[in-house]
């Protein structure tokens, strides 16, 4: 075969062709040495491959520890009942000063908005002027009564004229403690004319506006309306399945969308008589006091909510000492020297650590499998 390619070398320069012949021979060449280069290159690859796969063995006990007993749901975060206060005005009257814009945050006490005092402070010095006069009635209706009783206690009047001055005397006292009274309701009237905030907190929505007139007559005018601090709590739906392990005091600890990585506390509360039917399953609603970081959270916010409902001492093992065959979970227990596969029941999965309900005892040593790459020996359940 080599001479054979010879001859057609010699025929193609003879021919006056060598270059095509020596072109194909280095081609060749080339593609030998790829094809060898492309092998070396698969061979070093694989080898550190197989020296990673190294399978490293240890051996652990299982071992009692506390572990949290919890209900896991969602909820809301939502305003708690009576935090949302509507501030309105007790008499009619124009609107003379507003001090407050939506957002604005407001102590208890602080004058919200004035209504123009001048008609109630003519209210007030009409009934004071009346309650004098009155006074005046009194003073007169005394005199005459003493007068009165002298004139009879002579025997010049007659004892029916006693008795009608008696009763004058009574009428005008009457009639000074009613100008008294309605003194007493102008001068009430008069300090409604300045509004004052009823609780610490956030103004939500303000519907006057200075200038305008509003009407009190049978009802008190909205003018705005105050969320109160700390005023959320959350809302956990708790399956009725669940709801006979949560009580008032259990500690929640709970995420929103907003904040996912984020974990924040609260403390339920109480647990509502009345359940709530979503998509057919009863859910008893449970409330809880926030705790923290309340300040970045807003209503009706979704929260993935985690109800701490007791502990339990159990037994736990690694994560990575526990195996899967199908469905079956399994361990390797060192016996007499021999690694023996045990089937075991597992629970609670916290911490890197999973419950052992059955099939292992406290002080066995069970062989714990950890591959650099993939050992192939068996799943993490």
């Amino acid at each position: 075969m080599i001479m054979g390619g010879a001859i057609p070398l010699r025929e193609a320069a003879r021919s006056g062709e060598p270059n095509s012949a020596w072109k194909s021979v280095w081609l060749a060449l080339g593609l030998l040495v790829v094809i060898g280069g492309s092998v070396a290159a698969f061979l070093l690859r694989r080898q550190p491959r197989e020296e990673n796969s190294f399978v490293a063995a240890s051996k652990v006990s299982p071992e009692m520890r506390e572990i949290d007993s919890t209900v896991t749901t969602s909820g809301t975060v939502r305003l708690r009942t009576g935090a949302e206060v509507r501030v309105g005005s007790q008499v009619s009257g124009i609107v003379r000063k507003l001090n407050v814009t939506v957002g604005s945050h407001i102590q208890k006490g602080e004058i919200i908005a004035e209504i123009d005092p001048r008609p109630l402070e003519a209210r007030v010095d009409q009934a004071r002027a009346q309650a004098r006069m009155d006074e005046v009635g009194v003073a007169k209706a005394q005199r005459d009564l003493n007068r009165g009783r002298q004139l009879f206690a002579d025997g010049v009047l007659p004892a029916q004229q006693e008795e009608d001055l008696e009763w004058q005397m009574k009428s005008a006292q009457a009639k000074l403690e009613k100008s008294k009274s309605d003194l007493a309701a102008a001068e009430i009237d008069l300090s409604y004319a300045v509004i004052r905030a009823p609780i610490t907190g956030t103004v939500a929505s303000v519907s006057t506006q200075e200038g305008e007139t509003v009407a009190a007559s049978f009802a008190a005018p909205t003018f705005v309306t105050i969320i109160e601090d700390n005023a959320l709590e959350l809302v956990a739906m708790v399956d009725e399945t669940d709801i006979a392990n949560v009580r008032a005091g259990d500690g929640v600890v709970f995420t929103v969308e907003a904040y996912p990585s984020r974990e924040m506390r609260a403390i339920v509360k109480r647990i509502d008589p009345v359940a709530t039917i979503i998509s057919g399953v009863v859910n008893y609603p449970v409330k809880a006091a926030i705790e923290s970081d309340e300040r970045i959270l807003k209503p009706d916010m979704t929260a993935n909510i985690t109800i701490k409902t007791a502990e339990r001492r159990v037994l736990v093992l690694p994560n990575e000492a526990i195996q899967m065959d199908g469905e079956e979970r399994f361990v390797l227990v060192m016996k007499d020297g021999t690694e023996v596969k045990r089937t075991v029941m597992v629970g609670t999965r916290e911490g890197g650590l999973t419950e052992i309900k059955r099939g292992l005892a406290a002080g066995e040593q069970v062989v714990v499998v950890r591959a650099h790459e993939s050992s192939g020996k068996g799943e993490q359940p």
